[in-house]
């Protein structure tokens, strides 16, 4: 019997990646993939492995489209390894393995809901549980090989578009149908959106009966029913958009974007412990993120006020600490979002007495939205965090400007209340300690106008 090629898509030698590491891609190879594919009964064959002359793309073509199974590593979002998964994945409907570096970012979009497996790095950029990692590897291509109805589906285009790959002779018609269809759902989506800050009881009965009035889920256009699940969120109609998420395809269901707004739906309804539980597994599947580590914080700042309001001064402090902590690790995770450095620095204001490292971490942040600003297209958190550095600084002049630039730029109605909650806490922190707390009120009154 012929052992069977595993052909192997990853980039090759020692490249940078994430928050300054380079990771040792010849060594993953040798440790984990190289290892798993021979113990799953498989040889494998590297895309440079062959030193050969000619047109190198006809080989790789073959080796794409011929071979059984391969493993692409999707690491540091190396673009010849995503161009060639594209082809792989157009060509070959199942056995395609993917594997990333954990902690080094998020995937892309596209291709963040795919289950890919994530192995480990140590400071060198080298495997640091190679074992594992290739035991997990092995057992993977072990099932696509002995899968006595061949191995599942992975590949989204077959998973997703019902006929491919001969669609364009049957549905030419269909899908210009529906993309004018999605572009008309669109525009009816917006027009819901901006009803909320006027008539929220309107433009909620708006989009429950947009979304009645869509196809089966699972034939809707993906980006109206993401464009659905924030149209929710502005409406602050949590438990639609948990039903909505709870119903989407499931490869939808495991995109990173999703995964977040049904962690931030359920806390908001009232369900930290289950949001908890879906933001920590979506960190530890792709990897820390500002964002997730957000949502994550807000959970904890969540029930930091519940236990203060409810008199439970220890569990109160207990719960500040792990926000203060959870929303450093976001803007650890990226210098360039400030919005976890700001929550970190208002949290620390709460805390008794002050945490000191606040004055470490305000120039940062300062620095981190400055930077951005100065790049082009600020939005309106931009400035609300300018806002909210100049209410901790007690600067009248900085805060008015900062807050004409941020109204200008509101999109959605909770984002004024969001900053003026944190505001609030800022003054009520500020006037049990006796000082003066007159421009937060002016603020505060500004916002919620």
């Amino acid at each position: 019997m012929t052992t069977p090629l595993c052909f192997i898509l990853m980039p090759f030698g020692r490249k940078p990646a994430g928050s300054g590491r380079h990771v040792d891609f010849d060594a993953v190879y040798e440790q984990i993939i190289a290892p798993a594919v021979r113990e799953a009964g498989m040889e494998p064959l590297r895309a440079d492995g062959e030193k050969q002359g000619g047109i190198i793309h006809k080989a790789m073509f073959e080796r794409l489209i011929l071979c059984d199974y391969a493993v692409a590593d999707l690491t540091t979002a190396n673009a010849n390894v995503f161009y060639e998964l594209g082809v792989r994945h157009a060509v070959r409907p199942a056995a395609t393995a993917l594997i990333f570096a954990e902690g080094l970012g998020q995937l892309p979009f596209d291709v963040n809901g795919l289950r890919g497996l994530p192995y480990q790095l140590g400071a060198d950029g080298r495997p640091s549980h190679p074992e594992h990692d290739q035991a997990a590897l092995a057992e993977r291509l072990r099932c696509c090989r002995n899968d006595s109805d061949g191995p599942a589906t992975d590949s989204p285009l077959y998973q997703l578009v019902e006929g491919f790959p001969d669609i364009q002779h049957l549905k030419t018609d269909v899908f210009r149908q529906r993309v004018r269809y999605a572009a008309d759902l669109k525009e009816r989506l917006a027009a819901a959106r901006h009803q909320i800050e006027n008539d929220p009881e309107a433009a909620l009965q708006a989009l429950t009966t947009l979304q009645q009035e869509l196809p089966p889920l699972h034939e809707a256009e993906p980006a109206v029913l993401i464009d659905l699940l924030l149209s929710y969120r502005a409406a602050e109609a949590w438990p639609q958009m948990i039903a909505l998420v709870e119903t989407m395809p499931e490869l939808l269901q495991q995109t990173v974007l999703v995964r977040e707004q049904y962690a931030l739906a359920l806390n908001r309804a009232g369900n930290d412990d289950r949001a908890e539980t879906v933001i920590r597994e979506l960190i530890t599947e792709k990897g820390p993120s500002s964002e997730s580590y957000g949502i994550l914080g807000r959970i904890y700042k969540d029930r930091w006020e519940k236990a203060r309001n409810a008199g439970k001064s220890l569990l109160a402090q207990g719960h500040l600490k792990q926000a203060i902590d959870t929303y450093l690790k976001g803007f650890e995770s990226d210098w360039r979002d400030a919005y976890p450095g700001i929550n970190a620095l208002t949290l620390m204001e709460m805390s008794e007495p002050p945490d000191p490292r606040r004055e470490q971490l305000n120039p940062v942040v300062r620095y981190a939205v400055e930077r951005r600003i100065a790049a082009g297209h600020p939005d309106y958190w931009d400035f609300a965090t300018l806002l909210e550095l100049a209410a901790l600084a007690d600067d009248q002049t900085a805060a008015e400007d900062a807050l004409e630039h941020a109204l200008v730029r509101v999109r959605e109605p909770w984002e004024k209340e969001s900053t003026a909650r944190n505001l609030s806490l800022i003054r009520d922190n500020r006037q049990q300690r006796g000082a003066n707390v007159a421009l937060l009120n002016t603020l505060i009154a500004a916002l919620r106008d």
